[in-house]
C-alpha cells in the first residue's frame, strides 16, 4: 500500500491544485446544506412547535451538534479507510438526513426534523475537514493557498442553499419547506459524484500504526491553544449571531425572503474572500489576518445595534461573514503549524471537536437569548468574546517574538 504522496513544490503542486479545486466543488454541494438548515431550521422548528418557541432554533443546533458528534470518528475514519471512502460515505449520510428531515416536515415530527438535521451535520464533519485535505499533499508554500481555494467552493454554497430554499421551499405545497430539504439529498449526490475523483492516497501501513506524540501533548501547545481559542471563538459567534437572525428578522416584520436573502449575502460574505485569504496570510502573516478578521466580527456587532431595517441586518452579517473568512481561515493555517504528517488526523478532528463543540453551544443558546433577552443582547456578546481572542492572540505574538531573539 502507498503512503500518501509528499507535496512537490517543483511540480507547481499538481496534485494539491487538482485535489483543491475537486474538494471546492465538492464543499459547494456540502456548504450548500449548511445554508438551507441555517436558512430553515429555525423557521421549520417555529411551525412545528406548540406555544414554546424558545426550542425553535433546535434543528439548527442538532445540525452543528451532530458536526461536533461527527469529528472525531471523522478522523478515525479517515486515517484507517483514506479520505476519499470516508468522504463518499459520509456524503450518502447526508443525503439521508436530508430526507429524514423532510419526512419530519411533512409528518410533522419535530424529533424527526432534529434526527435529520444531525445527521446532515455529522456528515458536515466531514465536509468541514476538506480544508485539512488540500493541505496533505500541498507544500508549505502552497498550503494556506489550498485551504482557501477550498473555501472558496462555500462562495458557490452560498448562492445554490438559499436560491434552493427559494425556489424549494413551497414544492410540497400545503407543506412548507420540506421541498428545500429534500434538496439536500440531491446535493450531496452531486458531491458524491465529485469526491469519486479525488485522489488522496490512503496512509500507509506504517504511517496508520504511527500515532506520534500524545495528544494532550500537541494541544498544550501555545500556538494550538491560541489557534484554536480563535478558531472557537469566530465560529461560535458567527454562528450565534446567524442562527437568531432569521427569526430576529421576521419579529421585526421583514418577510421570509429578506431573511433568506440576508443569509445569502452572509454566506457569500463568508467564502468570497477566500480567492485571496491565502495571499493575505501569505503577506502580512496569520495572526494579523486572524486579528482583522475578529475585528471586523466588532463591526458587525456595531452595525447591528444600530438599527433593525434590512439594510442593518445584511450590512451586520456581511461583516460577520468576511470577519469569520479570515480568523478562521487564519486560525486554521495556523493549528497546521503544530502537528507531524502522522499526527494530522487526529489533531485536525481535536481542533474541530473542540471548534464545533462551542458552536453546538453557541446556536443552542442563541433561540434562548434572542427569546428571552432579545436581539440587542446577541450583538452585545460578540464584543467581550472577540476581545478575549484579540488578547490571546497578542499575547502569543509577543511571545513568539521574545522567543525568536
Amino acid at each position: 500500500m502507498t503512503s500518501a504522496p509528499k507535496p512537490d513544490p517543483v511540480s507547481g503542486d499538481r496534485l494539491a491544485r487538482r485535489n483543491a479545486l475537486l474538494l471546492a466543488a465538492a464543499q459547494a454541494m456540502g456548504g450548500a446544506t449548511a445554508s438551507i438548515v441555517v436558512a430553515l431550521g429555525g423557521l421549520a422548528g417555529h411551525e412545528l412547535l406548540g406555544a414554546d418557541k424558545s426550542l425553535a432554533t433546535l434543528p439548527v443546533t442538532f445540525f452543528v451538534l451532530g458536526t461536533a458528534c461527527g469529528t472525531l470518528p471523522a478522523g478515525y475514519l479517515m486515517r484507517h479507510l483514506g479520505r476519499r471512502t470516508a468522504y463518499m460515505a459520509a456524503a450518502v449520510l447526508g443525503g439521508f438526513g436530508g430526507v429524514l428531515a423532510c419526512l419530519g416536515i411533512i409528518q410533522g415530527s419535530f424529533v424527526t426534523l432534529l434526527l435529520g438535521t444531525m445527521c446532515a451535520g455529522f456528515a458536515g464533519a466531514f465536509v468541514q475537514s476538506y480544508r485539512f485535505a488540500a493541505a496533505d499533499t500541498a507544500s508549505e508554500s502552497f498550503r494556506p493557498k489550498a485551504i482557501s481555494w477550498v473555501m472558496t467552493g462555500g462562495l458557490i454554497a452560498g448562492i445554490i442553499g438559499p436560491q434552493s430554499v427559494i425556489l424549494t421551499a413551497d414544492l410540497f405545497l400545503p407543506i412548507m419547506f420540506a421541498g428545500s430539504f429534500a434538496t439536500i439529498a440531491v446535493l450531496n449526490l452531486v458531491g458524491l459524484c465529485l469526491l469519486a475523483f479525488v485522489r488522496i492516497p490512503r496512509p500507509s501501513v506504517s504511517e496508520r500504526m504511527e500515532t506520534g506524540r500524545p495528544i494532550l501533548q500537541i494541544i498544550s501547545q501555545e500556538r494550538f491553544i491560541v489557534a484554536a481559542a480563535c478558531g472557537i471563538g469566530s465560529y461560535a459567534m458567527m454562528s450565534f449571531v446567524m442562527t437568531a437572525t432569521p427569526l430576529a428578522m421576521i419579529a421585526c416584520g421583514h418577510t421570509q425572503t429578506d431573511a433568506a436573502l440576508a443569509i445569502q449575502w452572509h454566506v457569500l460574505a463568508m467564502f468570497a474572500p477566500s480567492f485571496f485569504t491565502g495571499s493575505l496570510i501569505a503577506r502580512f502573516g496569520k495572526a494579523n489576518v486572524v486579528a482583522f478578521g475578529l475585528t471586523l466580527l466588532v463591526g458587525c456587532g456595531i452595525v447591528a445595534l444600530a438599527g433593525v431595517e434590512v439594510e442593518n441586518f445584511w450590512f451586520a452579517l456581511v461583516l460577520l461573514g468576511i470577519g469569520w473568512n479570515l480568523a478562521f481561515i487564519g486560525a486554521t493555517s495556523m493549528v497546521t503549524d503544530v502537528y507531524r504528517p502522522e499526527e494530522r488526523n487526529k489533531v485536525q478532528a481535536t481542533n474541530d471537536f473542540l471548534i464545533f463543540g462551542f458552536v453546538a453551544l453557541a446556536s443552542f443558546s442563541s433561540g434562548n437569548v434572542l427569546n428571552d433577552f432579545g436581539w440587542q443582547t446577541i450583538n452585545w456578546v460578540l464584543f467581550p468574546v472577540v476581545l478575549v481572542c484579540l488578547a490571546l492572540l497578542g499575547w502569543l505574538v509577543l511571545r513568539e517574538r521574545r522567543a525568536s531573539f
